[in-house]
């Protein structure tokens, strides 16, 4: 990601706790969660059970915490979106460049995407087109427009209208052969028209998890990252800013919850609850992080995560060719045979540390790839 052009609020640094957050975000993606994960086989008790439980997706409707890693990072990817843009502006680019970057930053994205998917085996039939990649690149696409041209008002009210827009359709026009209002993976208006759109392989059999029409509410998320990066950009004091990113988190959170109950929260079609309520967990989160490390300036515990932070698509994309278990079993096979009751924890330690020591080298030699 451009992480480089990210500016702090004051005295031209970087707003560490962003970093720090999306590194704790990609932690769970490298191996993070197959690692507390196996805190269960350990030590088996309700609460690591229950701990183990919200490191898997639900199957349709619901939210564990597994479904807030997805939306998070998208969410960071807006929260960067008004420090990265000024900044461009600020050193003369003039719009023409801007667009420029913007649309090198999307095909990149959706390149990688494709790459990951399989695209140099010339396989089209079988392929899936669609990907996390593809639709970062195009939230990132059309929240960028957006920020350049509108002030914070307006996209406010596009998260708003859209948001509203997307449960009417979604609520009010049936797909084919099915009713109004159907939510299910078959009879999904999302489904449908993936069906109708979308070439080659589809995620779940009936549309894609990064289906056509659920790409509008995603921008969303990007765009509540936006206002909470505009926010932090502000001349507010450092526990002004805190507060009000928690008192809107707890607000998207209280009123995702309460439209889920009429319009549920499915990750897999991003509803319009789900964006409110991933979005309010992301607003705490950074309110918890913000306050932490730039507010009260305790950083070095987050090290660890910064340095994730910093190379986020870089790991994400090698993950998918390089087998890291696979090379941190030859390192601690020998360890793991006599850990005994930790014996579960050895391999999925090992392999989240040599993804963190291939981050660190390039973190120490500030190699920082960008898309």
């Amino acid at each position: 990601m451009d992480l480089e052009e990210m500016q702090k609020e004051t005295g031209g640094g970087r707003v560490v706790s962003i970093d720090a957050l999306r590194g704790f975000d990609m932690f769970w993606i490298i191996g993070g969660g197959a690692l507390i994960g196996s805190l269960a086989k350990v030590w088996p008790h309700p609460a690591t059970e229950t701990i183990e439980r919200h490191l898997h997706h639900v199957r349709w409707a619901g939210f564990h915490f597994e479904d807030l890693i997805y939306p998070l990072f998208i969410f960071l990817l807006g929260a960067v979106m008004p420090f990265s843009i000024s900044r461009r502006l600020g050193r003369g680019a003039s719009r023409g460049r801007l667009y420029l970057h913007i649309v090198k930053r999307t095909a990149g994205l959706i390149l990688l995407g494709l790459i990951m998917n399989g695209l140099l085996r010339f396989d089209w039939p079988n392929m899936r087109w669609a990907g996390v990649l593809q639709r970062i690149g195009l939230c990132y696409f059309l929240a960028a427009l957006i920020v350049v041209h509108t002030k914070w008002r307006t996209q406010a009210v596009f998260v708003v209208a859209a948001l509203l827009l997307y449960w009417a359709v979604t609520m009010l026009v049936p797909a084919p052969g099915f009713g109004a209002g159907d939510l299910s993976a078959e009879g999904c208006l999302s489904s449908y028209i993936d069906q109708q759109l979308i070439p080659g392989r589809l995620y779940y059999g009936h549309g894609d998890n990064e289906g056509v029409i659920s790409t509008l509410p995603a921008v969303c998320t990007a765009l509540l990252g936006a206002l909470a990066g505009q926010w932090l950009r502000s001349h507010r004091s450092g526990s002004r800013k805190v507060i009000g990113l928690a008192l809107a988190g707890v607000v998207c959170v209280g009123v995702g919850y309460v439209w889920g109950l009429a319009f549920p929260i499915i990750k897999i079609l991003w509803t319009s609850s789900f964006v409110l309520f991933a979005g309010g967990w992301s607003l705490l989160l950074l309110a918890l992080f913000y306050g932490v490390i730039d507010v009260l300036g305790f950083k070095r515990w987050a090290f660890f995560f910064i340095v994730i932070g910093m190379n986020p698509i870089t790991v994400y994309f090698l993950q998918r060719f390089v087998d890291f278990s696979d090379i941190a079993a030859f390192f601690v096979d020998g360890p793991a045979a006599h850990a005994g009751i930790y014996a579960p924890l050895v391999l999925p330690f090992g392999a989240v540390m040599i993804r963190w020591l291939l981050l660190w080298f390039l973190y120490r030699h500030k190699i920082f790839f960008k898309v």
